[in-house]
This record gives structure tokens, C-alpha cells and sequence, in this order.
């Protein structure tokens, strides 16, 4: 907790990353509370209305609330990545530790075969391969995305239980009789995780990018869900007598991808003894 703290208090970008991240968090929850209309309801009558005191984001072609859709948008696009980056998280945290400490013929199998073979293709390129196959629909976009996701994760925690497993303690513990199991358990996993959370803030952004491109393929959650990105697919039609269709979702898509991107950056400047040291000292001498 005190370092938490401390890392809110000394660190400008951490503030500004968790303040929207947080407030991205809060409009995804509280949204059917804040959404002033049902976002599927269709109003023929009010289509492409610019905003106004009645639609403050203005209609789309179908006459549905754009704040609505907005808003519901964006907690498709925070479920997507959350279950994500937890799902390809635990995945390649256990495969890369069970993989970097075993080491032998197990090591070689999962780098070499299994995590070279899924980062040799981009990533998108290989979830909209996975999409297509399994079809449209939110679960099917998430497992898309956990199994085109895992090997980033698989190949950090990989490398750093290389070099955690020759350390001093996890060798007196070996000597001492512990299983493999409990060595990997109470020394490996605890000393490799504070980097894959890193990942895993910076894959939050990653995620939810990847899951509105798939919305705008047509290959995401099915209408007449709200996705950021089938309703930018929506606005291609309208972009010059309608442009505000676009804007808004793709201001939605800026304001995530930089939340958590600024986040994962001050997490990891904070875990850097140095770097810590230098945004304690500048905060000190302001």
C-alpha cells in the first residue's frame, strides 16, 4: 500500500494513466445507469440527428442513441480486455515459468515450436484467422484473442525464470529437498510476475484495440450490440455529412489506448530502482 502510494504521489504520467483508467472503468460499469436511451432502440424518425440538448452525441442511420452506444461500447471493450489479458496472462505466465524452469526437451518444445510458431505471424493477422473460423460472437472474439495472445506472455515469464531459477535461494531451497513444485510455487512464479503484470497493463490497450478491429471486420460481437469498432464500421457511410459518428468512438479507442498504455509505462518506470529514484529526486526539487 505504502508503495502504491508513493508511486501515485511521485509519478506525473502514473496519476494521469490511472485517473483514465479509472474513469474508463467507472462509465463501463455504471453505464446502464448513465445511458440516457436504450442503445439498440431504433427511431427512423431522428436518424443522423447532429448532437443536440435531446442527443448529445447525436443518432446514427437508425435513429439509436450515439452516448448510448457509446457508453455500452466501452464496456464491451473493457470486458474484452480484462478476460483478455487475464486469460493470455495466466496462460503464458504458466507455460513460460513451467517451460524456463523445467528447462531440457520441455523448454524446447514450447520456445522453439509452440511460442516462435504463434510470434512469427502478427498477432491480428492470426486473430482474425481465429475469428473467422470460430465466428462472430463476444466469447468467440475473447478465446480469439487469448489464443493469438498467450506466446507475448509465454516468452516474457520464459526468460525470467531462466534467470530466477540460478538464483542463490531457489538453489539452497533445492538442496534442501523442495519439490519442483513448491520451488516453482513459492520462488519462481512470486519473483516473475511483477514484469507479466506490466505486459499485461500495456496488453489491456492492445486487447481492446484488436477486439474493435475485429468489431469493424465484422467478425467481433454481433449486431445490435455496442462495439467501438462496429460502430466506426457503422459511420464509414456517413464520414463527411455525419462525421461526429466517427468521432466519437474513435475518441473512445484514443482515450483507452492511452489510459493504459501511460499506465503500463509509470508501472514500469516505478519498478526500476533507478528510474524510481530519478521521479522521487525530480519531485523532490519542484
Amino acid at each position: 500500500m505504502k508503495q502504491t502510494w508513493e508511486f501515485i504521489l511521485h509519478s506525473r504520467l502514473g496519476r494521469v494513466g490511472l485517473a483514465l483508467s479509472l474513469l474508463l472503468v467507472l462509465v463501463a460499469f455504471a453505464a446502464p445507469w448513465l445511458a440516457p436511451r436504450d442503445p439498440t432502440a431504433i427511431d427512423l424518425a431522428q436518424r443522423l440527428d447532429p448532437p443536440s440538448t435531446a442527443h448529445w452525441f447525436g443518432t446514427d442511420a437508425l435513429g439509436r442513441d450515439v452516448l448510448s452506444r457509446f457508453l455500452y461500447g466501452a464496456r464491451i471493450s473493457v470486458t474484452v480486455g480484462v478476460t483478455v489479458v487475464v486469460g493470455a496472462g495466466v496462460l503464458g505466465l504458466t507455460i513460460g515459468a513451467v517451460a524456463g524452469f523445467l528447462g531440457g526437451w520441455v523448454d524446447l518444445l514450447v520456445n522453439v515450436i509452440l511460442i516462435n510458431a504463434f510470434l512469427a505471424f502478427p498477432g491480428i493477422l492470426l486473430a482474425i484467422a481465429f475469428a473467422a473460423f470460430l465466428g462472430p460472437g463476444l466469447g468467440n472474439v475473447i478465446l480469439a484473442l487469448v489464443i493469438t495472445g498467450w506466446a507475448g506472455y509465454a516468452r516474457l515469464a520464459r526468460a525470467q525464470a531462466l534467470k530466477v531459477k540460478e538464483l542463490d535461494y531457489v538453489a539452497a531451497s533445492r538442496t534442501m529437498g523442495a519439490s519442483p513444485w513448491r520451488i516453482l510455487k513459492r520462488h519462481i512464479l512470486p519473483n516473475i510476475l511483477q514484469p507479466v503484470l506490466v505486459q499485461a497493463m500495456i496488453g489491456m490497450a492492445g486487447a481492446i484495440l484488436a477486439e474493435s478491429t475485429l468489431s469493424f471486420l465484422g467478425l467481433g460481437v454481433l449486431a445490435p450490440t455496442p462495439s467501438w469498432g462496429a460502430m466506426l464500421n457503422d459511420a464509414r457511410g456517413h464520414l463527411f455529412d455525419a462525421p461526429y459518428l466517427v468521432v466519437f468512438p474513435a475518441f473512445g479507442l484514443m482515450w483507452a489506448v492511452m489510459a493504459f498504455n501511460l499506465l503500463g509505462d509509470a508501472v514500469r518506470d516505478w519498478l526500476d530502482p533507478r528510474t524510481r529514484s530519478q521521479l522521487i529526486t525530480m519531485d523532490l526539487i519542484r
